[in-house]
């Protein structure tokens, strides 16, 4: 479990569910823990970045183009776990 601070200074619970290394940065995709009883799992996509103290922190994608690949990778990998032949 992460527990997130959005920039209003509320805390999050979220559970990853994925992480990846693309050209050089890392990104993690996290679901709301409160998500379970959902029949469609919606996941929001984070980058990992050092602050200028030296902090990590996880934060949104600002860039579309960067976001777009991002998302690709997470939903290309997440539909590939899906056993169609066990529905």
């Amino acid at each position: 479990k992460i527990l997130l601070t959005d920039e209003n200074g509320v805390e999050s619970e979220f559970e990853l569910i994925g992480s990846a290394e693309l050209n050089g940065n890392q990104y993690f995709a996290c679901v709301p823990s409160d998500s379970k009883d959902s029949e469609y799992l919606e996941y929001v996509i984070l980058k990992l970045i050092i602050d200028e103290d030296g902090e990590e922190m996880l934060v949104t994608i600002e860039d579309d183009e960067e976001f777009e690949k991002a998302e690709d990778y997470f939903n290309d990998l997440f539909m590939s776990e899906i056993d169609y032949d066990n529905q």
